[in-house]
């Protein structure tokens, strides 16, 4: 019966330590580059990202998925709208869009460039592939050449995966994209 309860409550540990997202999002530092790689930050949490170093965020997630979760609405309300850049992408494993993303990149990039005390916090939903991919495209942006940015995002970001599509998608754009 207590089990039950606990179910029924939200409580799904029985015993020892905090619930999993009772310990805030877990942001993978990438190196010395001031760019964290998260899952989306539950909204209760946005506000405490300013103490783990988070100056700016990059949302990676669709439309639907933050109008539906209020992660963009609470990430814009601690930060300020200027400081939060929205890059639309669905997780298909497909070419992705310039459209979508590279202003993202850039705001990102330009950040890291102007303010030497920024950190940027780039997310998705799992933290996986659309935010490694968009910390690979701001790393490119900043000089690193393919083989140091992606090692840079797979050593920080163990979870991390570098699509092959998503990076041919970045790679495309800069070989074709007029300088910022």
């Amino acid at each position: 019966m207590e089990v039950l309860r606990s179910v029924r409550a939200g409580r799904t540990r029985l015993r020892g330590g905090p619930r999993p997202a009772a310990a805030g999002p877990l942001l993978s530092w990438i190196g010395d580059e001031r760019i964290a790689i998260s899952a989306v930050p539950p909204a209760r949490t946005v506000a405490g990202l300013a103490g783990l170093g988070v100056t700016h965020v990059v949302n990676c997630r669709p439309r639907a998925q933050v109008r539906w979760s209020g992660d963009l609405a609470a990430e814009r309300a601690a930060f300020g709208p200027g400081r939060v850049a929205h890059a639309p992408m669905q997780d298909h494993g497909l070419r992705q869009r310039p459209a979508a993303w590279a202003a993202a990149a850039r705001f990102a990039a330009r950040v890291l460039e102007e303010q030497p005390q920024a950190g940027v916090l780039i997310h998705c939903t799992a933290g996986r592939r659309r935010s490694a991919m968009v910390a690979y495209a701001v790393l490119r942006l900043r000089g690193h050449d393919r083989t140091g940015a992606a090692a840079l995002v797979l050593t920080y970001r163990t979870e991390a995966e570098l699509v092959p599509a998503y990076v041919r998608s970045v790679e495309r754009w800069l070989a074709t994209a007029p300088p910022a």
